[in-house]
């Protein structure tokens, strides 16, 4: 079957892009082995969100004071999860039904460069092959794990199995200290689990502001997540309960758990589209990309976190939107560099865009720090949320090089830096725009004219 475009995988960079390049008048292929919606759908963003909302003003825990056991809540907050997931899904499979667009269910394999085959999902014979002269992989990721012993035993889950866990463990173990194993130390702490995290690097949230991740441990600490950090797990052994051993700051240390998430990032998913055999180039971080996120095949795009460049869902969105203009205009010049912000949804929120405080340094760029502070902002003190910071990165010339934000709604709040960065504002044009009163916005603005 020949037609304009194959899209291969239908998370948000796949099933979203598929649909502006219907609605531009291309005849597009869609292939989904798994997932409508793909990870972020079924075991990322928003069943996560939707733990984290059921997390929020629970009765305190025996462990924080209370007499509540919460175990029934865990129970419902999956059904009510499950519940969005799959309304969300239905959402995708009707976009799905587009004029322009097939869906076809099915493992992809590359045959040539324009030539895409699938094996059904059943087995069997070829479900067919398809060709285009544009193909997007937009496959994804999948979860890491230590090479160490014990690592695939009884117990040791990824988040796709903790999202489904039908009895709340009293103690999980967390490999890892980035966004998905903070995320979920915040909300299985909320519900009653003695959490303990361990983290290779000097400080969790390693790709963020080291003052912000600093913070944000601290104030997880109080609420009674424990944490390990310049640690490095060696070994999961026992059953019941299960055993952790890991060395810090050179002495070998350990902790029982009954459920171990591995929580250790994720890697590009490439398994099974024969790349090498079309010549694609890829590095162990993903495939290889240029500014439009063509690879080195011309024709052939890869968007999302299979190219390794940002593994977060909007991200994906945005690059597809960058590969579509550039097959359906390849002449148009090239795109202003994508400015991505990133959250993590824990209690209190984090968030960033743009260049660290450490990665400013390291590259030798001088910089002035802004800050400003949630308990001095009037609704964060009605909302019984002042623990937090918003702290803005310029040059001399004014214009933001980073935002960071640790509070309440961070991840909201943002997106107003995103979109000064984006249009080139300068920090006097933050501090001269009017904000409501009384609102979080506000602090972003005392930092301005801080």
């Amino acid at each position: 079957m020949n037609t304009d475009l194959i899209i291969i995988g239908a998370g948000p960079g796949g099933y979203e892009t598929a649909v502006r390049a219907a609605k531009a008048g291309l005849q597009v292929v869609v292939i989904e082995k798994e997932h409508l919606g793909g990870t972020c759908l079924n075991a990322g963003c928003i069943p996560t969100k939707c733990l984290c909302h059921s997390a929020e003003d629970l009765p305190p825990t025996p462990s924080q004071g209370g007499g509540e056991d919460l175990s029934a809540y865990l129970t419902a907050a999956i059904a009510r999860k499950n519940e969005v997931v799959e309304k969300l899904k239905a959402g995708v499979a009707q976009l799905m039904k587009t004029p322009g667009i097939t869906l076809v269910e099915g493992k992809a394999r590359f045959v040539d460069a324009h030539t895409v085959a699938v094996t059904p999902l059943s087995g069997g014979d070829e479900g067919g092959a398809f060709t285009a002269p544009n193909i997007i992989i937009a496959t994804g990721s999948v979860t890491k794990f230590l090479p160490i012993p014990g690592a695939h035993a009884k117990g040791v889950v990824t988040s796709t199995e903790l999202l489904n866990l039908t009895a709340l463990p009293q103690r999980l173990a967390i490999i890892g200290g980035g966004v998905i194993g903070l995320e979920f130390a915040s909300i299985f702490q909320s519900m009653g689990s003695q959490v303990t995290v361990i983290e290779f690097c000097k400080e969790v949230l390693p790709q963020f502001d080291r003052d912000l991740a600093k913070r944000l441990r601290t104030s997880l600490k109080k609420r009674g997540i424990e944490f390990h950090t310049s640690a490095a797990a060696k070994e999961i052994h026992g059953g019941t309960p299960l055993v952790v051993d890991f060395e810090e700051k050179g002495k070998l240390q350990s902790v029982e758990a009954d459920v171990v998430l591995m929580a250790v990032g994720r890697a590009a998913n490439l398994q099974s589209l024969n790349l090498s055999d079309v010549g694609i180039e890829t590095t162990p971080r993903g495939i290889v990309v240029d500014e439009h996120m063509q690879t080195n095949v011309p024709g052939i795009y890869a968007i999302g976190d299979v190219n390794g460049l940002i593994q977060l869902a909007h991200a994906a969105s945005a690059q597809g939107r960058v590969a579509l203009k550039h097959i359906l205009l390849p002449l148009a010049p090239c795109p202003l560099p994508l400015i991505i912000p990133s959250a993590v949804f824990t209690v209190p929120e984090a968030a960033m865009v743009g260049q660290t405080e450490e990665q400013l340094t390291e590259a030798g760029i001088e910089y002035q720090a802004h800050k400003a502070f949630y308990r001095a902002n009037g609704k964060a003190l009605a909302m019984e949320a002042d623990d937090g910071l918003v702290k803005i990165l310029t040059d001399a010339e004014g214009h933001i090089l980073g935002c960071h934000i640790l509070g309440a709604h961070a991840s909201d709040l943002i997106h107003e830096a995103t979109l000064a960065m984006r249009l080139g504002a300068t920090i006097q044009d933050l501090a001269d725009t009017v904000h409501a009163h009384p609102s979080l916005s506000e602090i972003l603005l005392a930092a301005a004219e801080a």
